[in-house]
């Protein structure tokens, strides 16, 4: 059984102080069903209201609020992912692949929330474990990791090993290791697959490749890939947020977390109806 939803906490997407109306309206309607709101203190300080934070916010919530886009839910899920705490997205403006309930649509959703009517999805995320000497970092991605080219006059050159045995070299602009929720981003457009997001599995598609053999490859989420760079230097971003400088012979080890990150959906959520609605599918 679903835990019933009693506090929420709030992330606003940022520089839009613009937002504030819409805070104190999402406040009023999940006060309305006997839901408590708090406010993130970044988020807060924009709008010019008391916040608290962020770690301190995912330890009193029962779920996180993101008011935004899906960048903004992204960033949400990424910072908050070892606290385990399910992520809401409301969109202002366009309806977003991960971020599906409308501000006009909450009032009758937080009703169920408050009833525990509502369905979590389970998403599978990145762990990268980036080698530099004897020093090692690590990272998540909810939608992709990118190898790309630190200077438009140069390609780059990618050694990749599965499970530890060399499989591929990628020379172009670069490759995308995209998630199942991340497929429908870059990897699109890059030329990959789209995946159904709650499989468990991930996907390599070479940027502008060199040879045109390079195709795209899916594979299963049990294994994991090294990615090399014995040529040149590389760029790796993380979810188009962050950015990692990597020096020659630099490695990145990448595999799907133990854990998922969560995402709150409509029971009656079908991603195949927002597929084809972002996507014109059928038109």
């Amino acid at each position: 059984m679903k835990k019933k939803i009693e506090k929420i906490g709030v992330i606003l997407r940022p520089s839009t102080p613009e937002l504030k109306n819409s805070f104190f309206e999402i406040k009023k309607i999940f006060a309305s069903h006997g839901i408590e709101t708090y406010i993130e203190s970044i988020s807060g300080g924009m709008i010019g209201v008391m916040g608290i934070d962020f770690d301190l916010l995912c330890q009193k919530a029962d779920i996180l609020v993101t008011l935004g886009g899906d960048g903004t839910l992204i960033s949400a899920v990424r910072r908050s992912f070892h606290y385990n705490i399910p992520v809401l997205g409301v969109y202002a403006g366009n309806l977003g692949f991960l971020a599906d309930v409308n501000l006009s649509e909450l009032d009758s959703f937080a009703a169920d929330l408050s009833k525990g009517r509502f369905r979590i999805d389970e998403r599978s995320v990145l762990e990268a474990t980036i080698i530099k000497g004897e020093a090692t970092t690590t990272v998540v991605a909810f939608n992709d990791i990118v190898f790309s080219r630190p200077s438009i006059s140069n390609m780059v050159h990618v050694e990749t090993l599965v499970d530890g045995k060399p499989f591929n070299a990628y020379n172009g602009d670069g490759v995308v290791v995209s998630t199942p929720t991340g497929s429908t981003a870059y990897n699109l457009s890059a030329g990959g697959p789209v995946l159904f997001p709650l499989t468990n599995v991930f996907v390599l598609t070479p940027i502008c490749p060199h040879s045109l053999t390079q195709r795209p490859v899916v594979l299963p989420g049990e294994f994991s890939i090294e990615m090399k760079t014995p040529r040149n230097r590389a760029v790796m971003i993380i979810d188009g947020q962050d950015m990692h400088e990597l020096e020659q012979n630099e490695s990145v080890h990448i595999k799907l977390a133990a854990k998922t990150a969560k995402l709150i959906h409509r029971e009656e959520f079908n991603y195949f109806d927002v597929l084809k609605e972002k996507l014109n599918w059928g038109e």
